[in-house]
Parts: C-alpha cells; structure tokens; sequence
C-alpha cells in the first residue's frame, strides 16, 4: 500500500470568483478513481465519498490488492481543496476539484508521493471468487465461542457440521501470519470459507475461528507468539470433542503458511490430535524464510540483484539486532540508525511513522519469537500422521520446505507422513503464472480444486486406516 496528493488554480477575478461558487456549491458525493504509477504497471485506488448530516466520510478500495471497504479517517473539503486521511495504512491524499468529474493531487504513503488524478466513475467492477460459499447449504453451520482455559481469553468462529452424520471426522483450521478473521480473507479471497465448505460437504466437519483480537475473539495477535496460538488450537481440539456430532479420535489440524508451523507445536503437545495437514507450513528458522521470501518477492517485482542483495544485507542486520540486543529502547534506537541510515531527526512525520511501524513490526514479541523458531525438533516429536503440501511457484514458503518438513518428522521415526508440490501454484494454492503476490487478488480461482480434493481424499483415507 502507499499514500500521495495536492495542486492547481484560475486567473482573473472574474474567474477566481466563478472558481469560488462552483466548489462551494459542488457535491463530491460518490465514486472517485485514480491510478498510481507504480513498478511493473499501474493500480487503482477508490475512494467511495458519501455525506452525512453535512459532513464527508469515506471507504478506500484498491482492487489489485484485494482491498475493498478500507476504513478512511478525516475528510475535508473546503473551497475546491479536498484532503482524505487514510490512516490505517498512514496515507493522505490531497487534491483540488479542477471540474465537477475531476481532482488533481497527490498521494502520500511511507515518505513517498505520487500524482493522482481522481475522475468521478459510475460503476465499482466486483472481483470475480466463483468458488466463495453461498447459501443455502447442505449443512448445519453453528456460531460457537469457547475459552483458551491457560490465557482466559475468548475465541469465536464457525463450525460446519454434515447434516446427519454422527462420529464424523473433523478438522481445525489455522490461519497464517497477521491478525486474520476466521475466512482467512485474504486479496479479496476466503479461502477457509472455500476449504470448509468444501469438506463439510464431502463429510468432514471444520471448525474455523477468528485469530486474537479479530471478530468476535479476544486478544491481541501482535503481543502474543505462535506457542500461543497453538495454545488457542489445543482449547479448539477439546472444544470438539465435546461435540456429539464429531469422533473425538478423528479431530485434525490443518495449518496454512504460520499455521502450519503451529500445527505440529499442538500435536506435540496433545494425543488427542489424529493427524495434521501443512499448507505451505515452514521446515526452517523464521529468519530463513523472511530473508529467502523477501530475495523472491522482490525479484518477481523487478527489482534489480543490487537492491535485493542491499535488502538482504540490511534486513541481516536488523535481524542480528532483534536476536541479540535484549533491551527494547535500545533496540529502537539502533534500528533507527539503520531504517534511516542516520538521519531520522531530520525526516518528515510520514517519514517517521513509516520507519517506527517496522520497527513496532519487527521488535514484537510476535516477530522475535517467528524470527528464532526453529520448526524441526517439533517435527521429529510429531508422531501422527503428516501431509505436506506447497505450490512450486510459492514466493513466500518456497517449495524447498518439503524436503526439510519430511527428513525431519523421519528423522523422528514417524514414517507416516507425505509430501506433495502442486505445479505452478502460489503460497495461496491458486494455479498461477508467476507466483508474484501481485497475482493473487486477480486469480478469480481461490483455492485448486485438485488442492482440496486432495486433502479431503488423504483425510478420510487416514482416519477410516
């Protein structure tokens, strides 16, 4: 995301009173477009102004990015001089109304501007997710809360349950990294609302919930570690097991991207936990994921070996501080020094706010603990069956994982488990061209077909041996 905006005016008095009266007496009510130049092509912000009782608000959407409804702050218009705060992604834009269809200004986001000309558009083009669920179903769907008996704290989610069938089989999803709501909506797309629905009409009940802090859950992601969150997995396991419907000797976990780093940690720690799906899940350090990921993701953007080689070097360094440096504030301040290359004082409030929100980021207790874990000693305790499963075009989870997850739980003597790459598929399990995050919200497939099937048939296969 990025942030921009500001310009323009008339001559004469004539004409700067004529100005004057059309901005005063124009409604900026409805859809504005406008396209930021960026590397690799252009996207499309929106902004969707209403009025009410005498005052502007709005919603921000950038299709590309599968974002849609972004809550925006403070709207001002005054004269012909408009001014969008948008502070969930710390951007502004400011403009000036040049005629009743038409703004010129500027966007501003991370210390960066761009020029962007708004025109007023009638129609907002839907992103297509022929798979997402719609009603009515051929299953029961109940809203269910319990609490994680260790933190206190409250989780909230959904569980789908085949219509009559007793002691069916039943699996846990667990969402990747980032505060995510129980769909995992992700780009645009729900892919456990797919992964579901999907299931559960095939006999498989799914318990999906919203992570700490989001929905109807209680907490806070970013405070909390992933040992956590396999704490809040292992209060979802008992949860079914109170339930008449499902076999409490069937209950699985299936974990996507940091999910599946999380659902061994839980299986480890509970017998009652029948079988685990990996979904993109990682078989090294944190560390080793960020700095491969980031090399991967900045290739398929374009960016030149140089700068991947200079980012690599400068997130080593910021890396080497976290692991070491046990004070806080002192931490805050070397990673200053680096983020700024020396000359923090001097930059401007977006400037700042941009280099403390990676600091915030990467000095969480979320982050140090990601940053250090190491997943193979959890993997040679597992001793339930294992299925491993990537995309050969993931970015962000390379594919090499497999090979790491399958030699360690081996190596443990759990011989039970199984690794597939699926083709030219991305991190989200979409078939793909590239692979390149930018991809993901204009695939309409959220989810393979094949995927899912897949780990419904590797499913019912184990827990009818």
């Amino acid at each position: 995301m990025t942030r921009k905006f500001q310009l323009l005016f008339p001559l004469i008095l004539f004409f700067l009173v004529s100005g004057y009266t059309f901005a005063q007496e124009s409604d900026i009510s409805g859809n504005w477009s406008g396209n930021i130049s960026i590397p690799g092509g252009e996207l499309e912000m929106i902004f969707k102004i209403s009025k009410a009782e005498g005052k502007y608000e709005a919603k921000m959407d950038v299709p590309k990015q599968g974002a849609t409804n972004l809550p925006v702050g403070e709207v001002l218009f005054t004269g012909d001089s408009l001014k969008i705060a948008v502070p969930a992604i710390l951007g502004n834009y400011a403009g000036k109304l040049i005629s009743a269809d038409s703004i010129s200004g500027k966007w501003k986001q991370s210390g960066m501007s761009f020029d962007v000309n708004l025109s007023r558009t009638e129609e907002i083009i839907e992103l297509k997710r022929p798979q997402l669920p719609v009603p009515p179903f051929p299953y029961l769907a109940e809203e269910v809360e319990y609490t994680n008996p260790k933190s206190g704290l409250k989780i909230a989610g959904t569980l789908t349950l085949p219509k009559d069938e007793k002691n069916c089989p039943s699996v846990l999803l667990i969402t990747g990294s980032g505060a995510e709501d129980r769909d995992e909506t992700v780009f645009g797309h729900k892919p456990f609302a797919v992964i579901a629905d999907y299931l559960t009409r095939h006999g498989i009940a799914v318990l999906r919930v919203d992570d700490r802090g989001v929905g109807g859950s209680e907490g806070d992601v970013n405070s909390s570690t992933s040992q956590d969150f396999a704490g809040d997995v292992l209060a979802g396991v008992e949860f079914l097991k109170t339930r008449k419907e499902i076999d409490p000797k069937k209950i699985g976990l299936i974990g996507h991207s940091e999910g599946g780093l999380i659902a061994p940690i839980a299986a480890v720690e509970s017998d009652d936990v029948a079988f685990i799906i990996m979904m993109a899940g990682p078989g090294v350090t944190g560390e080793q994921i960020v700095l491969e990921q980031s090399a991967l993701v900045s290739k398929a953007a374009g960016l030149p070996e140089y700068a991947i080689e200079q980012g690599r070097l400068t997130n080593q360094k910021i890396f080497d501080i976290v692991k070491s440096e046990p004070d806080s504030a002192t931490i805050v301040d070397e990673l200053r020094q680096i983020l700024a290359q020396g000359m923090y004082d001097g930059m401007n409030d977006d400037m700042k706010k941009m280099i403390d929100a990676k600091i915030q980021g990467v000095n969480s207790p979320w982050f140090r603990y990601f940053l250090t874990y190491d997943p193979q000693p959890t993997l040679t305790k597992v001793k339930c069956p294992v299925l491993a499963i990537n995309g050969t075009k993931d970015l962000q989870v390379p594919v090499s994982n497999l090979k790491n997850i399958i030699e360690a739980v081996n190596s443990g003597g759990n011989m039970q488990v199984d690794t597939i790459s699926f083709k030219n598929h991305n991190h989200l399990f979409q078939q793909c061209e590239t692979g390149a995050i930018s991809e993901y919200s204009q695939i309409e497939e959220t989810i393979d077909p094949e995927v899912l099937k897949t780990m419904k048939d590797w499913i019912l296969k184990t827990t009818t041996n």
